[in-house]
């Protein structure tokens, strides 16, 4: 169920291969992305527009396994944590991108101006705000923003490069 969704944004040019806003589940990402527990960042897409931006959901847990050493009397989820979650919403964009072509990987390639705001602890729901800036070739950059309830608690720009799989 890779768009189940397909209202088409009245109005909209932009530089979209797709002119329709999709979601992603979670068997969706599992096919879009190679990662898996403990280290799938994402639960699951709610808007996807093209190769132009994504809104990425992590729902978190007590759970998780960094929470035993992160810290086990004040839990905090690791910021590096939520850079992989902007960068795997990031990841699903470029993949969605290129439905029906060869299978493709995308590489994590740099991090910038990355700000953390405010701690994210278990019962938060982390959205992945995360924006196409540029894409040239098989090498794409991004910005992204981690908000709860409606805060933002982490921003940072990142790119990334597909690669036949």
């Amino acid at each position: 169920m890779s768009e189940t969704d397909t209202a088409t944004a009245p109005g909209e040019a932009g530089t979209s291969t797709k002119s329709s806003l999709g979601v992603m589940d979670i068997q969706a990402l599992l096919k879009a992305l190679p990662h898996r527990y403990p280290f799938m960042m994402i639960d699951r897409i709610i808007e996807i527009d093209g190769d132009n931006s994504a809104i990425g959901i992590k729902n978190v847990t007590i759970n998780e396994p960094q929470f035993q050493g992160h810290f086990p009397d004040a839990p905090v989820m690791p910021g590096v944590l939520m850079i992989e979650g902007m960068a795997q919403t990031a990841g699903a964009i470029c993949v969605n991108a290129t439905e029906g072509m060869a299978p493709k990987l995308v590489y994590f390639m740099t991090i910038d101006k990355v700000k953390f705001r405010k701690p994210v602890g278990p019962g938060d729901v982390v959205e992945y705000h995360v924006r196409k800036m540029k894409k040239r070739a098989n090498m794409w950059w991004f910005e992204a923003t981690a908000i709860v309830g409606g805060t933002k608690v982490a921003e940072a720009e990142l790119s990334a490069m597909l690669v036949n799989a």
